[in-house]
């Protein structure tokens, strides 16, 4: 029997958030298959309850079992991807999955190369799929740990679906709330990536928290901008996936992005950062290619083009950060 017959939902993925929500999942005794890309922590997790690489602060569950093989997780009807999201399509296509069954995506990003967003990816990886976005303000550690989040989940199959994998995911302390705009669920994701490098920038160069909250507000105005150009909906925006997740990750070193732009505020160059780094700070692959697309759809996106300077090492942080101040004064509005 295939390892994957045992389980009703598969996480496709062992970093920080994939193991935390693998441990969220099993909390009720229920059993998950986590696949683990490195090799060295399968034997790891499955005899020594513990994910010592992403996540050493949890005890994981009995009830996870973690695997090597993707092929194992073919036939579970809910898997949620927590891949990179640069990786998404080619560990879909990987797994082989059939046309039915339920794909939750977790990453957050846009594909690079292709401005491709994670459904348009997986939709080509995994015709026929039913396909839905988790995406909220989330802290790894915090949903292993039990402690309360809740989350949208933007379900391309309406009501119907999300009765069916709330049914699934849902747990006392886990609270996904229901969207139909899948869209926007992936836009606020991905554009929050980028804006919480800003909000680590201000930080490293000590401007303050006037300096933060100014940028929040609009980073918001220009994630608005793009996701209603994008299709998006309004209230998605304003909600967990866009308004919620911009505020957690722009306040905290726990994001990975925040603490990216940290380190370049600070003078380090954005190639030393990232080489030197295990885990992945999406918004660095997503500020080029969100870049190129607001330009492409007339979109002004003043913080996301400063930060991709940053990225690109055409400029200094205190440079970038000086021609955002230049900028003329205008009235405060979404457009302008």
């Amino acid at each position: 029997m295939s390892e994957g017959n045992f389980a009703t939902v598969g996480v496709v993925g062992a970093g920080a958030w994939g193991t935390a929500l693998a441990q969220m999942l099993a909390s009720d005794g229920r059993e998950v298959l986590l696949w683990v890309r490195e090799s060295e922590l399968v034997a790891q997790i499955n005899e020594e309850r513990r994910n010592g690489l992403f996540l050493p602060s949890a005890e994981l569950h009995p009830t996870i079992r973690a695997t090597g093989n993707l092929a194992d997780l073919a036939q579970v009807p809910v898997l949620l991807m927590v891949t990179p999201a640069q990786h998404l399509g080619a560990v879909l296509s990987g797994i082989g999955r059939r046309g039915d069954g339920d794909l939750v995506l977790c990453s957050k990003g846009i594909e690079a190369g292709t401005g491709r967003l994670m459904a348009d990816v997986a939709r080509d990886a995994a015709p026929g799929a039913s396909l839905a976005v988790l995406s909220g303000p989330t802290f790894a550690h915090e949903v292993a740990a039990g402690l309360p989040t809740a989350v949208t989940l933007a379900c391309a199959g309406g009501e119907a679906q999300w009765r069916r994998l709330s049914a699934a995911i849902a747990r006392p302390t886990f609270r996904p709330y229901y969207s139909d705009d899948v869209a926007g669920a992936e836009i606020g994701g991905a554009v929050k990536n980028v804006l919480a490098i800003a909000c680590g920038v201000v930080e490293g160069l000590r401007l303050g928290q006037n300096a933060r909250a100014a940028l929040i507000s609009r980073g918001f105005a220009e994630m608005q901008r793009f996701g209603l150009a994008m299709g998006a909906q309004a209230e998605t925006l304003s909600g967990l996936s866009g308004l919620g997740d911009l505020v957690l990750t722009c306040s905290s070193t726990s994001s990975r992005n925040f603490s990216l732009g940290k380190a370049l505020g600070e003078g380090a160059s954005a190639a030393a950062i990232l080489a030197d780094r295990a885990t992945v700070a999406e918004g660095a692959f997503t500020a080029p290619v969100l870049a190129e697309i607001a330009r492409a759809r007339g979109v002004s996106m003043p913080i996301v083009e400063a930060v991709t300077l940053l990225l690109e090492g055409k400029a200094p942080a205190h440079q970038v950060v000086a021609q955002l101040l230049a900028r003329p004064l205008r009235a405060e509005a979404l457009l302008g």
